[in-house]
């Protein structure tokens, strides 16, 4: 089970041991069960037959019988629903499963790794998660340290992801105001954060080494204008839209993340994005 914070990276940890374990050349499936709604949870992770519910057409392998021989990846399992914990649970125990619709045993070889920015334990006492499914989980807890308290990494990490995303090789590296910006910035968005960052100031970034500003720069500029807005509402209008816009790119545009890194409801969310007309700039 991987623990930490929303963005340190847990995905990339439980691709990591797939791939230094002797399940290397099986398959590593990703599953965030946060991002399923709730009715095809089960159709995703066990799959289902024909005929199974209306539209099932044709019958589908689920992704547990695809990790056959490799490796699971169940990222954000404290969402998971109680009633499938029970499922999950009785794969664990008797490594075996029925599709959707099926009576017939699957038999299956995987190995399961979980991922969860909530605390278990609270949600046991609060009957959100089944203790005995917790335990079976927990084996072998590997908490991963939020950026902050991984002060060595920040300058590697943003090095890397420079290389990355310079395709052009426009930038040499990064200024030294940039630098020291980084390492007292509180990166609540932690690897995801620092990686959209660079990646926005290669885009918009004009010199050859990229500047603090440039990295934690506010959008108070009109779209097509060289000079600041000065009137309050629309300079008002533009930081919540480019502070929105920096939440959701953090939380790689999952609105239930955002909404609650904003403490907001999500529904209040959805409605200042289609008022502020925020979108993705890769859509």
């Amino acid at each position: 089970m991987l623990l930490g914070e929303s963005g340190v990276g847990k995905e990339l940890f439980a691709e990591q041991i797939h791939l230094k374990s002797p399940r290397k050349n099986a398959p590593f499936v990703r599953v965030n069960l946060a991002a399923l709604p709730e009715g095809l949870i089960e159709s995703e992770l066990f799959g289902h037959v024909k005929g199974a519910f209306t539209s099932a057409v044709s019958g589908r392998q689920g992704r547990f019988e695809t990790a056959d021989g490799g490796t699971i990846f169940l990222d954000e399992i404290g969402d998971l629903p109680l009633l499938l914990q029970a499922k999950i649970l009785r794969v664990i125990q008797e490594k075996k499963f029925e599709k959707v619709g099926s009576d017939t045993s699957i038999n299956v070889n995987t190995r399961i790794i979980t991922a969860t920015n909530k605390n278990l334990e609270t949600q046991v006492q609060k009957g959100l998660f089944r203790e005995d499914l917790y335990y079976r989980l927990n084996v072998l807890p590997v908490f991963i340290p939020p950026l902050r308290d991984r002060q060595e990494d920040i300058e590697e990490l943003a090095v890397f992801f420079l290389h990355q995303f310079d395709r052009d090789k426009k930038f040499e590296g990064f200024s030294s105001d940039a630098i020291a910006a980084m390492h007292s910035h509180s990166w609540t968005g932690n690897v995801r954060e620092l990686k959209n960052r660079i990646e926005r100031a290669c885009i918009t970034g004009k010199n050859k080494w990229i500047s603090g500003g440039e990295l934690f720069h506010g959008p108070f500029e009109k779209e097509g204008e060289g000079k600041p807005d000065r009137s309050l509402k629309d300079a008002v209008s533009n930081f919540k839209s480019g502070f929105i816009r920096m939440v959701l790119e953090e939380n790689n545009w999952n609105k239930s993340d955002a909404s609650r890194a904003l403490a907001i409801q999500r529904t209040y969310l959805s409605r200042l994005i289609k008022e502020l007309g925020i979108s993705d700039h890769k859509e």
